[in-house]
């Protein structure tokens, strides 16, 4: 079986490492490559992608062949759609089997038997949300995409209901088949406090890390954190720290940030490394995540994989991924939010169940497990 994956998100120059797409697609070709030493692994890159330790190591199988898409160079020169075309004739050249594209879209010009993944469709619900650059994407390509894909994987039940919602899709057509765990080493109590002092951080904290946008609905924790902090004189130690990149209409969080009476107690770090993260994850006292929507919500795994408490909503996929391991919250409630941050400020016997819980329900999600099911995929569309 000749199978073939789109990998220009995976740590690609201009989406870098830090996209959510991009850790997907890296994790799961890592887990599909000794499940396919039978098979040809075609793995396709932007042409700018580096030749660094990973794509040696990928180069190395056997069974993997490498190939670098020409077509962006060209951009600049020619019409709107030449990457589509480009795209589709190096794909039809490989005389793949199946042939998958983690970021949604499949090239308008290809008609063999294809996989696409669907992360997230709050932008057909929510419009607002996101940037109007995306309209062609979202009112063409997707849906195109959606229609002549083979199999559809969903990375939650959430998302999955969406994508019947939203274009009509039998459920006999989609698979949903859940991210994996993120892995991450314990650190020492010196490194974590090594990380702390450089960030001036407490030993008491509320932590969230994501984009820094509308979404993630960080008005109202700024808000709820604040009136907590009013009416709890006691708790008044106690931070919020705030990480990631500034998104789309970031401006009015830090506007709220700035009106906060104890926005002293707020920290913005912007955006920090793996290690950084980690270190401010197994310090904190619980994870704050109190989005509206998401497909997925992989920073709620990755807290619950280390045993954090975690805060955030009961709404689309985050009771999927969280599971018994978290304190839900009305994320359109700022008294909710509140509540929920002066519970887990207060009851220490509740943080500790709720990381027990939460680490053991975290243990289903795998990536060898996503790997196993997606290759499942794979044949069931080649034969």
């Amino acid at each position: 079986m000749r199978i073939g994956i789109d990998c220009r998100t995976m740590l690609n120059p201009e989406g870098g490492e830090r996209a959510g797409v991009g850790h997907y697609t890296h994790a799961l070709v890592h887990a599909l490559v000794p499940l396919t030493k039978k098979d040809q692994l075609v793995l396709f890159f932007d042409h700018r992608m580096p030749h660094n330790d990973m794509m040696k190591n990928l180069a190395a199988q056997s069974h993997v062949k490498i190939v670098r898409f020409p077509f962006s160079q060209y951009k600049r020169y020619l019409p709107f759609g030449y990457s589509h075309i480009v795209v589709a004739e190096t794909l039809r050249t490989h005389h793949l089997d199946v042939f998958h594209s983690p970021a949604y879209i499949i090239p308008y010009q290809y008609r063999k038997p294809s996989v696409i993944t669907i992360h997230d469709l709050a932008i057909y619900r929510h419009p607002e949300w996101f940037p109007p650059k995306q309209k062609f994407s979202t009112s063409f390509l997707v849906p195109s995409s959606v229609k002549r894909a083979s199999k559809i994987i969903a990375v939650s039940r959430a998302t999955s209901k969406m994508v019947q919602d939203s274009f009509g899709v039998a459920s006999r057509d989609i698979a949903v088949i859940y991210e994996g765990m993120p892995k991450a080493r314990p650190l020492s109590k010196a490194k974590r406090q090594q990380t702390l002092n450089t960030f001036s951080i407490h030993q008491r904290f509320f932590f969230y890390i994501g984009t820094i946008e509308p979404r993630k609905n960080l008005e109202s924790l700024v808000k709820a954190f604040d009136q907590f902090l009013e009416s709890h004189p006691r708790h008044r130690d106690i931070q919020l720290v705030l990480a990631g990149n500034k998104g789309w209409k970031h401006d009015r969080i830090f506007r709220s940030i700035a009106r906060a009476r104890w926005s002293m107690n707020i920290r913005y770090l912007g955006y920090i490394s793996a290690e950084e993260k980690t270190a401010l994850m197994q310090s904190c006292m619980a994870f704050t995540f109190p989005s509206l929507w998401e497909g997925f919500g992989l920073p709620v795994l990755e807290a619950a994989a280390m045993g954090v408490p975690v805060l955030t909503s009961k709404v689309s996929s985050l009771p999927e991924v969280a599971g018994d391991g978290a304190l839900y919250v009305n994320p359109r409630s700022i008294p909710s939010i509140q509540r929920g941050l002066s519970t887990l400020a207060s009851d220490g016997r509740k943080r500790i169940s709720l990381g027990k819980k939460g680490k053991e329900h975290a243990k289903q999600f795998s990536w060898e497990r996503c790997a196993k099911e997606t290759y499942g995929i794979y044949r069931q569309i080649a034969h």
